[in-house]
């Protein structure tokens, strides 16, 4: 025979007991989310470790929830991460982002300032150690150069998506105007020292101006909204690894890997956008400006500036920047397709079509291909538009949409890493440009 114990009423003390714990279980609840979501500013109310937030959930629920097995990196679901947010902040901030951005900007601005003073030295004396040197300016004035890169656009990873569209687009403006002024320089400047010094002063005031400008954005209201310091109260759980992994994401508060950045994460969410930005400056900087500068006049012989003097400068490089500009430009109103769309690849694969285009162009000289299918000066032109507007609208695409698909949190480190990408896609076609022009 089986007996069933029925229970017993709690006593008056037991149920006030009861409800004393309900409500405080219900105000830390709140307390949690609502301080979670101000800041960093009242930060040791925040639960210490997910277990003590998910020990109060269940409290609050009056349920018994186990901790969760796996966490992941999105804008949805609600898990929270402590201590991955402690040693992600460990990691990002061992270099501050201002530190870079000042350094590389000084160091670039000596460095010009010397090829500056160089500029109207005579040194036909020293012609070797003059190379070396100006080798050596420039090798440092490219690394000084990605970091600066790269460390602005991780900033503005944390800025609305219109701000990473603008300062793309300010690059292709900058590209842009170095074409117009090439061009000037071509048609009216006599002496070459006297342009060259020029050209040389004109980079010292913009760096100088970049570094006055830089100082003053963190008195903007607007700039040191977005530049604060984030409280990450949740991540999700769309792509899970399990806690107890071989190779987590993130590491433990003390790790002695506490100083490198959490990559992982952000390769495995940027992977598709990655391959896009790769392979489509791939493609750029395999034709331009290796192929596209040339490709020659049809109408050369006939002697007219237009043909001769002014058609490489005009239709490779004013042509192709401007048509870059207007592509990158267009995003700030049209920005389709989206992120995870297949349309956004199949573009980028698309433009694979335009290497023959130019290679059967009036590309001068030729060794192994002797045939030119395009018999008009219409068809380069009409080619580098298409290249530059592609190149500006899809690349503009895949780098704005980059540091929006991880959390806030990952936002800089994720336009560090994009930023990455470009390099990477630049390296390979140049160098694999070489190889392209030897087979035409």
């Amino acid at each position: 025979m089986t007996f069933i114990k029925a229970p017993t009423p709690p006593t008056e003390l037991q149920a006030a007991l009861s409800e004393l714990t309900k409500k405080h279980c219900l105000r830390s609840c709140w307390t949690t989310r609502h301080l979670a979501c101000r800041g960093p500013r009242t930060a040791s109310v925040v639960p210490t470790s997910s277990s003590s937030a998910w020990a109060s959930v269940a409290c609050c629920h009056g349920t018994s929830l186990s901790r969760p097995r796996s966490t992941g990196y999105s804008n949805s679901a609600t898990v929270p991460a402590q201590p991955q947010w402690r040693s992600l902040r460990a990691r990002t901030s061992w270099v501050p982002i201002h530190v870079r951005v000042l350094a590389s900007l000084t160091v670039m601005l000596a460095i010009f300032v010397v090829m500056t003073v160089l500029v109207k030295v005579d040194t036909s004396s020293w012609t070797h150690s003059f190379f070396a040197v100006t080798i050596v300016c420039m090798a440092i004035l490219s690394g000084t150069s990605t970091i600066f890169n790269s460390s602005v656009f991780g900033m503005t990873g944390s800025f609305p998506m219109r701000n990473s569209q603008a300062l793309i687009s300010g690059g292709a403006m900058g590209g842009t105007l170095s074409a117009v002024a090439s061009l000037v320089d071509l048609a009216g400047a006599s002496d070459v020292t006297d342009s060259t010094l020029a050209f040389f002063l004109t980079a010292d005031v913009f760096l100088a101006l970049c570094i006055g400008l830089y100082l003053l954005l963190p008195r903007l209201d607007y700039a040191r909204y977005y530049m604060r310091p984030v409280w990450p109260a949740v991540f999700s759980g769309e792509e899970q690894l399990p806690q107890d992994s071989p190779n987590p994401p993130l590491v433990a508060p003390g790790s002695s890997d506490s100083q490198t950045p959490p990559l992982r994460p952000i390769l495995k969410k940027t992977a598709g956008l990655g391959f896009c930005i790769i392979y489509l400056l791939f493609i750029t900087s395999l034709v331009f400006p290796a192929i596209l500068s040339n490709i020659e006049s049809l109408s050369k012989g006939s002697g007219s500036p237009w043909s001769t003097k002014f058609f490489v400068p005009l239709t490779a490089f004013l042509l192709y920047n401007f048509a870059d500009l207007c592509g990158r430009q267009i995003t700030a109103w049209i920005q389709v397709p989206g992120p995870r769309s297949k349309v956004l690849p199949g573009l980028v694969l698309l433009r694979t079509c335009l290497v023959p285009l130019f290679v059967f162009c009036n590309y001068q000289p030729r060794l192994h291909l002797h045939t030119v299918v395009f018999q008009s000066d219409v068809y380069p032109v009409l080619f580098t538009s298409l290249l530059g507007l592609s190149n500006g609208y899809l690349s503009t695409l895949a780098l704005i949409y980059g540091p929006k698909i991880v959390p806030r949190e990952l936002a800089e480190a994720t336009g560090v890493v994009m930023s990455f990408y470009v390099c990477l896609g630049l390296v390979l076609g140049s160098a694999c440009s070489a190889l392209l022009v030897h087979l035409i």
